[in-house]
């Protein structure tokens, strides 16, 4: 066990923000077997008269997500979404340049629409324009299409492919990624800032309650970060209400330690964005503040696509392959935890984030096709986290015991934040990164009332690799820990190693 203790208090006069429930946001791609196969499987035992999975609407429902970005993502910006309309039989096949396959376009947008139904109320849609190939026309014609009641050429045509209500889309992503050079009709910072003002400016005349997410630099690490978006916001400010950010975390060199402690970056990601955009504001002299659409997230092991695409047969153009499978460990599932702290603990300005992405492809959802579905490690912290971290986020500040880290230099053993509920309850989210020692935490609680543990729910292993399979899809499930206390106002727990742990007070 450490020999220190790590230490915070809470107290309800310092608080963060409201958490934002499009916080919990996901993502749907067609990309490998998101879709197909994935949420969408005609011929699945359980797929209902929408060819819609229901064993996956179940686990979508349970983790808890809201705002579901689509159709991409790199897919996105050679996206003609007038192919995704209309009967399915007589949509066109094309070439996707992002994933290397063949798209049928059978799932579209009126399904998109329909899958966000059959999970619920919760569920809303986050759409993405192309802007790689495409520009303010084509974005104008599926907001028409998608949203106007009815009594134009667009609407009718939505009307007569069997949609009479229109969709109500309300948040639009200005293209995806398009400082990036994979990405189809990459721009640079002052071409791009001049698309994405034109398209807004232009969205706003159909609507001027939209709400804008502007691309960011796709990663902290791009030779273009924070200047990209400081050229971006001197463009597009004043129309815009969201800046993206899109990071993905995997060991490098076996250096778990760093890999461990990878919201370190995160943090450092969303405050770096943060300033850059307020300096844009006030040499603006605008009183408006941008905040944040974090809306791609995760861990992903880079090397199954990389090996896909220099394997790839010129001719071969393969429907929905498996792609970006990654099975993840306990290890994964507590980096991954790590990350929504992060997320939570910026939540006065993150009020968007997208994890990328639900079904099959680096997700907590894995199906086998005309199989069953099941849960990856990394669901459990994301439903727990949607499920208990509803509220207003306190102000937590550590004094934790530290480790030396090759990325990060001293990085804090204790990664923690805690939310307090409508009804006086507060979840505590906390990680211990050590990966051999236990870490005793202690918790002084001001002016809470809090009286009772609820539960300290744990997510660790005695084997770090240890994952949900196929084979075994129940291997790893979170357990209950045994000891946690609540006297005289402090909380005192030990945190297993390499552990997410979620600790309710009533």
């Amino acid at each position: 066990m450490s020999t220190r203790t790590a230490r915070f208090t809470l107290d309800p006069a310092f608080t963060i923000g409201e958490v934002n429930p499009r916080l919990f946001g996901s993502f749907v791609e067609h990309l490998g077997r998101c879709v197909y196969t994935g949420i969408f499987e005609p011929d699945h035992p359980t797929a209902d008269e929408q060819g819609l999975r229901q064993d996956v609407l179940d686990l979508v429902r349970e983790l808890g997500v809201t705002a579901i970005r689509y159709p991409g993502g790199n897919f996105v910006s050679g996206y003609r979404w007038e192919d995704s309309v209309g009967p399915a039989g007589d949509r066109p096949r094309r070439l996707d340049l992002a994933w290397r396959s063949t798209e049928t376009n059978r799932f579209g947008l009126s399904e998109y629409i329909a899958f966000l139904k059959k999970i619920g109320p919760q569920a809303e849609p986050m759409m993405a324009i192309n802007l790689g190939t495409r520009g303010v026309a084509e974005a104008l014609q599926l907001q028409e299409y998608a949203n106007h009641p009815a009594g134009t050429a667009l609407s009718e045509q939505r009307v007569a492919h069997g949609d009479k209500e229109p969709f109500g889309i309300k948040v639009w992503c200005l293209g995806n990624e398009m400082d990036g050079p994979w990405q189809t009709g990459h721009k640079t910072a002052e071409e791009y800032g001049r698309i994405a003002a034109e398209t807004a400016r232009a969205m706003r005349q159909i609507d001027a309650d939209v709400e804008l997410v502007a691309c960011g630099s796709s990663s902290q690490a791009m030779p273009t970060f924070a200047a990209w978006e400081a050229t971006v916001l001197q463009e597009t400010y004043d129309l815009v209400d969201y800046i993206s950010l899109h990071a993905y975390y995997q060991p490098l060199d076996g250096d778990l330690d760093s890999f461990i402690a990878s919201a370190v970056d995160m943090e450092s990601f969303i405050e770096n964005v943060v300033a850059t955009a307020d300096h844009v504001g006030a040499r603006l002299k605008s009183k408006k503040k941008i905040n944040l659409s974090f809306d791609e997230w995760n861990v992903w092991y880079t090397a199954d696509w990389e090996e896909h695409t220099k394997n790839a047969d010129p001719a071969d153009w393969p429907e929905a392959p498996r792609l970006l499978e990654d099975n993840y460990s306990v290890m994964d599932a507590v980096v991954f935890g790590s990350l929504l702290i992060a997320l939570l603990r910026h939540a006065d300005r993150v009020t968007v984030a997208c994890l990328a992405q639900l079904v099959n492809v680096i997700a907590p959802i894995m199906t086998e096709p005309g199989g069953p579905a099941w849960r990856q490690t990394t669901f459990f912290p994301f439903a727990q986290a949607s499920k208990y971290g509803r509220g207003q986020v306190l102000d937590v500040r550590v004094d934790s015991p530290t480790h030396e880290t090759k990325q990060y230099g001293e990085a804090e053993l204790l990664h923690a934040t805690a939310v307090r509920g409508e009804d006086g309850s507060v979840t505590v989210f906390a990680v211990n990164r050590s990966r051999t020692e236990s870490l005793p935490l202690q918790v002084g609680l001001n002016g809470l009332d809090l009286t009772s543990v609820v539960e300290h729910s744990a997510l660790a292993d005695a084997d770090p690799d240890a994952r949900n399979t196929l084979a075994d899809p129940e291997r790893v499930t979170p357990h209950q820990v045994q000891g946690t206390a609540l006297q005289d106002g402090t909380l005192t727990a030990v945190l297993e190693p390499l552990s997410w742990n979620v600790i309710r007070l009533a």
